[in-house]
């Protein structure tokens, strides 16, 4: 923990828990945006988190409170074939993290006097003394088979229905981010509230410096696997790239033959808002906090799905169908060949809902009841 100082403003008025699943770092950078609104409403805000997602916040958020919160620690499949099988293997140790969160919650809103909770994804987090949010996207999980993803969509429905509100960051109507993944045919029964896509970037007149920016993203092994593939094709690129490693506390840095690639681990919210603003074109993952910055930034983007992540290749397969983005699948990806495609993709840009979080986070905390 630090600063414990911070709950000695007086001009502070609500506490709020905020708490990012851990799965990939995307959960946590979407909470940036709405960690800055609660701080201007003058909340104090104690961030719930451990390993990567806690140093990303820690460095954008110094002065903030942090409480260990123990992740879900997923461990994936370096085949993208067995990622979904893996995964269910792994669902009775998720059900009892989401009852570890829930007994953890139970005591910390009694040690620090929390008066809401906002989760991001992490279901066990809710508790009938305060008023509890709760953020997804993914209010239909795809898993690759009707009779599972009903049954995924009835379990995730029964720990959303538990909270006093669920918000979903995307756009309210048919032009969408997120297709069925955030407009499937039936809704949890608390009040849903579309909300607008969140990102923690600014569009602004940059000019051009790099001709390609690669994030890297997502867990490991995958994340790896595809970090090696790409420096090994940078190696003769001809233009101007750099590469985000997305490892955010690290120190040691891989080479690469080319001068003209700068590699770096991590870079702070405002330092990569800036380099994807200065690069002609971006490659990624397909995670959906990264689509929602290249949409607020109106930038070109080659998504590449995390093998095996149904999530991801839906989204991807979906945003290229609406022509917003172009996209590649890993195991077919070659760095030559997907920017010469991407020269005649009939790239379109999204009109969409720009801040209207911070709409519903001041009406949040007029209307909801104070916890405690």
């Amino acid at each position: 923990m630090n600063n414990p100082e911070i709950f000695n403003s007086p001009l502070k008025k609500r506490r709020v828990l905020v708490a990012p699943l851990d799965w990939g770092l995307g959960h946590a950078t979407r909470c940036i945006p709405v960690i800055f609104k609660l701080l201007q409403q003058n909340c104090e805000v104690i961030v719930a988190a451990e390993g990567p997602v806690k140093i990303l916040l820690q460095q954008e958020f110094p002065g903030l409170y942090f409480i260990d919160l123990i992740g879900y620690r997923v461990q994936y499949s370096r085949n993208g074939y067995w990622f979904t099988v893996k995964l269910l293997k792994q669902i009775p140790k998720l059900l009892y993290r989401v009852l570890a969160e829930k007994r953890w919650l139970a005591k910390i809103i009694n040690e620090h006097k929390i008066d809401m909770v906002i989760s991001d994804n992490r279901p066990g987090l809710n508790h009938k003394k305060i008023h509890c949010i709760y953020i997804t996207h993914q209010l239909q999980i795809k898993t690759g088979n009707p009779f599972t993803e009903r049954i995924a969509q009835k379990i995730h429905y029964y720990y959303i229905n538990k909270f006093n509100a669920c918000w979903v960051p995307d756009d309210p109507g048919k032009i969408n981010l997120a297709g069925e993944l955030s407009h499937p045919p039936a809704l949890p029964r608390i009040p849903v509230i579309y909300i607008g896509p969140l990102s923690r970037f600014e569009k602004n007149v940059t000019e051009n410096k790099y001709d390609l920016c690669i994030v890297l993203s997502g867990p490991e092994p995958q994340r790896s696997i595809f970090e090696k593939r790409l420096l090994e094709e940078l190696h003769s690129f001809t233009g101007r790239a750099i590469v985000i490693r997305g490892l955010p506390g690290q120190s040691l840095i891989p080479t690469c033959n080319n001068k003209a690639v700068e590699i770096k681990n991590h870079l702070a919210a405002a330092a990569l808002n800036t380099v994807l603003l200065q690069s002609g074109m971006i490659i990624c993952r397909s995670g959906y906090t990264s689509v929602m910055d290249l949409a607020k930034l109106h930038k070109k983007a080659i998504l590449v799905p995390t093998p095996g992540q149904t999530e991801q290749e839906y989204l991807a397969a979906y945003l290229q169908k609406q022509q917003l983005f172009m996209c590649v699948e890993q195991k077919h990806f070659s760095l030559p060949a997907a920017l010469k495609a991407a020269e005649t993709f009939p790239f379109k840009e999204l009109n969409s809902t720009q801040n209207g979080f911070e709409t519903v986070i001041e009406e949040w905390l007029h209307n909801s009841p104070k916890g405690q």
